[in-house]
């Protein structure tokens, strides 16, 4: 028996398992990540890179345009949802904003004055 193959000998269990569980976790990664691309629609290929699934139906192409018009609208109104909030941020930000408490402040000021006496005005006629 060779020297060298004698020291190693005690570890080929060990090197055997390693090389088994670095096999299993490629052929896991494999799996995981195939599951991924079915799950979120992605186009699966074959070991030459021809597309094997999902195929190019009529019926994929049908929810393909349905998918881009719905995205469509969901965009317009987003962007219609921006411009009023644009509007509502200048209404706050504005001065204007301020007119109903500058309104109470003139009110409070009004009551605060002496109001004439109403006895007096008539005693002078």
């Amino acid at each position: 028996m060779d020297p060298t193959f004698a020291a190693i000998l005690p570890y080929i269990g060990w090197i055997i398992g390693a090389g088994a569980a670095v096999a299993l976790a490629g052929i896991a990664a494999s799996v995981h990540s195939t599951r991924l691309k079915i799950r979120n629609g992605y186009p699966l290929e074959g070991m030459w890179g021809q597309s094997l699934k999902p195929e190019l139906t009529g019926e994929a192409m049908e929810r393909v345009r349905m998918l881009t018009q719905e995205n469509a609208g969901l965009r317009a109104e987003i962007g219609s949802m921006k411009d009023r909030l644009a509007v509502v941020e200048r209404i706050v930000t504005d001065k204007g904003f301020d007119v109903a408490r500058q309104i109470e402040q003139l009110r409070d000021e009004r009551q605060a004055l002496p109001q004439p006496d109403s006895d007096r005005d008539n005693s002078m006629n």
